[in-house]
């Protein structure tokens, strides 16, 4: 895997490349003659940044695990202030430096449901753990609630779209968690916590703990 430097500074350098041959085009045009040839070298400078940030937005684009989680403890604490739902304590075991791959707005969805799901499961104060550490997969995350758990019946359903064991519910929080970690390469597996009351979601994730 990649380090974040590499990345970045790959990005930097070939910025700097088309920015160049761009100002270079735009001296070659003040001679009428080369003006066509001028326009042809900026319009292939002006594609080349093009492809280098579609490639950035859509593949490898490096997120601080420890960031993400702080602007969805953030929401989830915000909307059930709002909503006068169940207080929860997050409690954080987080290995320093570890970052993943993707969007980060998806990921913070990732979180966000998941926060929101163990609230609405407890039902009263409660506190939900997250746990990350580097893995043979790139990066492990457990999120785990001190709620009732999850029925047998329920745990080969709990991700379909729909399926809510509440009513007015969309059902719909646990399979965007799917989706999303899915479409980042990664797998999430929920399961009952084991020795004491609660339910336990696994991720494994493309990523990397930085330098």
């Amino acid at each position: 895997m990649a380090s974040d430097l590499t990345i970045a500074g790959l990005a930097h350098d070939l910025s700097n490349v088309f920015e160049t041959i761009a100002d270079c085009s735009d001296m070659l045009s003040d001679d009428p003659k080369q003006a066509k040839l001028a326009a042809t070298i900026r319009r292939s400078a002006e594609r080349g940044s093009r492809i280098l940030s579609s490639f950035l937005e859509q593949t490898h684009a490096e997120l601080e695990l420890d960031s993400i989680l702080d602007h969805a403890i953030d929401f989830a604490t915000d909307f059930l202030g709002a909503v006068k739902g169940a207080r929860i304590e997050f409690e954080r075991n987080v290995a320093p430096g570890l970052r993943l791959l993707g969007g980060a707005a998806a990921w913070e969805r990732v979180f966000v449901n998941l926060f929101l799901n163990a609230a609405q499961a407890i039902g009263e104060d409660g506190v939900v753990e997250i746990a990350a550490s580097r893995g043979p997969a790139g990066v492990e995350i457990v999120v785990t609630d001190n709620g009732p758990g999850i029925s047998a019946q329920n745990l080969e359903r709990i991700f379909q779209p729909g399926f809510s064991t509440r009513a007015k519910r969309s059902g719909l929080g646990l399979h965007i968690v799917r989706s999303v970690v899915e479409k980042s390469g990664g797998t999430v597996v929920a399961a009952n916590r084991a020795g004491s009351k609660g339910a336990q979601f696994r991720i494994s994730a493309p990523g990397w703990a930085g330098g």
